[in-house]
This record gives structure tokens, C-alpha cells and sequence, in this order.
């Protein structure tokens, strides 16, 4: 902000705008007034920019009083010579004082001073509101900057304030008047109402130029009011909508992070609250080897197949992304431990067919089991005909599943038919967020039979 005011003051002064001095002429005082116009600026901002962008920081970060004094000192000094040099030559007036620099310093440590004390009430607070701070700092900006220049309005176009003064904090509140009441109530669906309140700003507007121009009795004033509706309308509001759907943008990628973020959390508690993970996988291979001992075949290929599930749940679940292979190592072994739990029912179907030779490429955890999970846990009945068939397979670059399965719909009181096990609601989430443009979902079912489809555009590893 302070950056684009001193820009505007030195350029407008360089092009030799109709500023107070009057124009450049062969006249050797003139020419030093105009310089000076350009050079005062200058040295002013200079002096901020290494106060406020390098000295400040620095003592923030090392926090030596001596050489935030010392150099505090140094840059007073000179700006203070070299702009009394270009004012006394330019013959402003001989008192080397020079009134308005220390009135512009004093308004710098004052600004300095009140946002350190807006600094420290909101580390002071339980819950800062870092929003509110940021607001508060570019408000007493604004304010500290428009009363500058208001004692600086002799070294440049008034045109400047004119600006600063008016135009900005009138687009500001265009701008907030067109999101909350224009802009919101159309992404709304409030179209009626939205054009409502953008006709009402432009009313206002025009109401506004009218007033102005009758009580002055200048006439241009409404022509002045008509360019700035046409910019309104044809400039500033496009401008403002782009800005807001940049916004809308912004918000929907925090949004995605936040969701990132909680299920990293998540993921991490779960971690902390799991048993030693060393001592499970002890006491499994112990269990495993007595299996062994007395040829229970079946039990033993049971524990090591839970076994390799549990190290890819501990491991290999908190990454964002593993190879293929391992997330389908995961799947093989799932089923395979539900056709050893029902190998004696001849009632039962269980079809695992799948292609894997271009199976290449990374993929999120976890994606794929709960559509399976899902399959087994309503399409499995120990009394009726079930069947569960698995198709997967892999394309160059993608990966494609589809399951059919048996429905036997469970009754209210059944306990298992409230557990929701991984849940395809979250999972849902999980596709949306992180292929968003890249997966195809498709989800039937009859009386008879429940059918999912799954592609997704894969990774490279």
C-alpha cells in the first residue's frame, strides 16, 4: 500500500502533472521545485523501505536493541540531510527543520507503536483472531497513509488524494457490497434477488452523482457519474467476479487440505492408541508356529495372511500413496481369508479374477477394500444362495474393478447390520478429493444383486 502511493506521488511528479509548482520552465527555481517533488518522495520512501523491511525484521529476529537504535539513528540522519537539501534548494524554506519530515517520522512510530500494541493484544488473547488483526493493521495503515498525505499535499497532483481519499474505500465497498449481496445470492441461486441489489448499486450510484451535481450546479459531475457506472458495469464488477471465483477457488483447495489434514490426524491418534505393534506381530508368529505344531494348516495360513494385512494397515496406510501391487497383496489376502472362513459352504460363490500384468503405477491407500469389504458383508449369507464375483483389472494408466454380489438384507436389530465397517460414504470423500477428474463410480442394485464399478486413472510410480 504505502509502495503504490509513493509510485503513484514520483511518477505523477516525474510527468510534470499539474501539481501545485506549476510547470517546468526555463526558470532555474522552477526546475528545482520540480526536482524536488521527485526526490523528496524518493528519499522518504527509501527510508521507510529499510526501516520497515530491514531493520525492523531483523531486530524481530535477533533482537539487539544497539543496532535497531544505531541504525534507527543512521537512517534519520541521512534522509533528514538529504531531504532538507532538496528542500532548501528548491526554496520550500530555510528553516532545516522541515516541519513535515518529522511530522511524517513522528506518524511512522506512531503506526509502529499502535501495531505492536494490536500485536501484542492478540497474542495476549486464548484464541488469536489473526483476521481481525490483519484487518485492524491495514486499517490504522490506511489512516496513518491518508493523514500524511494530507500534510504532504503541496509535493504532489491532488488528484492522489483524491484517489486514496475516495476512489479506494469507495471500490472497497463496491467490491464487499457486490460479493455479499450480488455475487453470494447468485451462487445461491438467488437470482432474482441478485439482480435486485445490482440494479439498487447502481441506483445508488447514480442517485449519489445526481445529488452531488444539483447542490454544486456542475453539470459535469453527472457525466462523471455516467463513466463511472459504464466502469462499473463493464470493468469493475467482471474484475471483481473473477477475483471471487480466484477466491471460491482458494477456499475449496483449503477446504480439500483441512480434509487432508483431519484424516492425517485421525490416522495418527488411531497409531498412538493401537498395541505395540511388535509385541501383535510376536504373539501372532508364536500362535502361527504352534499352528504348525499341530498341523492346523488352515489356522496357521490364516494368522500369517491376517498377519501381512495388519503390517500393511500400520505401515503402509498412513502414506499417501503406494505402489499397486501392495494395495491389491492387501485384497488377495482379504478374500483369501474369507473363502478359508467358508470353504465348507456349498451355498456359496466366491470369484477372484483378475489381470495384473500392467498393474503398475501408485495409488491411495485403502481405496479399493471397502467396495469388497461392502460385498462380503452384505452379500454373504451362511442359510441362502451368495455369491461374491471380483473382476479386476489393469489398462495402461488406469486401474478397473467391478464386483457383483448377493443381497440379503438384514434386519433392524441385527447387530453386524450396523456396523458400517470402512464405510463407502467415506471412501466416496476420499475418490472426490483425491481424483477428482480421474475416477468413474458407478453404483446399482436390484433385489437380487448389488454392482459397483470402479476406474481410476492411476499414478506413476
Amino acid at each position: 500500500m504505502v509502495a503504490g502511493v509513493f509510485f503513484l506521488i514520483i511518477l505523477t511528479n516525474i510527468l510534470g502533472a499539474t501539481i501545485s509548482i506549476g510547470y517546468i520552465g526555463g526558470n532555474s527555481d522552477e526546475m528545482a521545485r520540480y526536482f524536488s517533488t521527485i526526490f523528496i518522495p524518493a528519499i522518504l520512501f527509501a527510508a521507510f523501505y529499510f526501516m520497515h523491511i530491514k531493520v525492523v525484521p531483523n531486530y524481530q529476529t535477533e533482537h539487539k536493541i544497539w543496532k535497531l537504535i544505531l541504525f534507527s539513528l543512521l537512517i534519520f540522519i541521512v534522509s533528514w540531510i538529504a531531504t532538507g537539501a532538496f528542500y532548501m534548494g528548491a526554496e520550500w524554506g530555510d528553516d532545516m527543520f522541515i516541519p513535515f519530515y518529522f511530522a511524517a517520522v513522528a506518524l511512522y512510530v506512531g503506526y509502529m507503536f499502535v501495531v505492536s500494541f494490536l500485536k501484542k493484544a492478540v497474542k495476549a488473547q486464548r484464541n488469536p483472531n489473526y483476521l481481525v488483526y490483519n484487518i485492524s493493521r491495514i486499517g490504522a495503515l490506511y489512516i496513518f497513509l491518508l493523514t500524511f498525505l494530507f500534510k504532504f499535499h503541496h509535493f504532489f497532483n491532488p488528484i492522489i488524494l483524491i484517489i486514496y481519499a475516495i476512489v479506494i474505500p469507495s471500490l472497497i465497498v463496491i467490491f464487499i457490497y457486490n460479493y455479499f449481496l450480488v455475487y453470494r445470492k447468485k451462487k445461491k441461486g438467488q437470482t432474482k434477488a441478485s439482480k435486485v441489489y445490482y440494479g439498487l448499486l447502481i441506483g445508488l450510484m447514480a442517485g449519489i452523482f445526481f445529488t452531488i451535481a444539483a447542490a454544486s450546479g456542475e453539470e459535469e459531475i453527472i457525466l462523471v457519474g455516467l463513466v463511472a457506472i459504464a466502469l462499473l458495469v463493464l470493468v469493475i464488477n467482471p474484475i471483481s467476479n473473477a477475483l471471487f471465483l480466484k477466491y471460491q477457488g482458494y477456499i475449496e483447495k483449503l477446504d480439500k487440505l483441512n480434509v487432508q489434514l483431519e484424516e492425517k490426524t485421525t490416522d495418527l491418534k488411531q497409531l498412538r492408541n493401537q498395541i505395540n505393534p511388535h509385541f501383535l506381530f510376536n504373539a501372532l508368529n508364536t500362535i502361527y508356529g504352534i499352528s504348525l505344531q499341530e498341523n492346523a494348516e488352515k489356522t496357521a495360513e490364516s494368522i500369517q495372511k491376517l498377519g501381512d494385512m495388519m503390517r500393511f494397515m500400520l505401515h503402509e496406510n498412513t502414506q499417501e500413496t503406494i505402489p499397486l501391487d501392495r494395495e491389491i497383496d492387501y485384497l488377495i489376502n482379504y478374500v483369501d481369508l474369507q473363502q478359508l472362513r467358508i470353504e465348507t459352504q456349498e451355498n456359496i460363490t466366491i470369484e477372484f479374477n483378475r489381470k495384473e500384468e500392467h498393474c503398475k503405477g501408485n495409488i491411495a491407500p485403502m481405496l479399493l477394500i471397502p467396495f469388497i469389504e461392502n460385498a462380503f458383508k452384505h452379500g454373504i449369507s451362511l442359510q441362502k444362495k451368495s455369491w461374491v464375483k471380483i473382476n479386476l483389472r489393469c489398462l495402461e494408466g488406469s486401474l478397473h474393478m467391478d464386483i457383483y454380489n448377493s443381497i440379503h438384507r438384514k434386519s433392524e436389530d441385527d447387530p453386524e447390520g450396523k456396523h458400517s465397517g470402512i464405510g463407502l460414504p467415506n471412501v466416496k470423500q476420499r475418490l472426490q478429493l483425491l481424483y477428482p477428474t480421474r475416477h468413474e463410480l458407478v453404483i446399482r442394485e436390484n433385489d437380487m444383486e448389488f454392482f459397483v464399478h470402479l476406474s481410476i486413472q492411476l499414478t506413476k510410480s
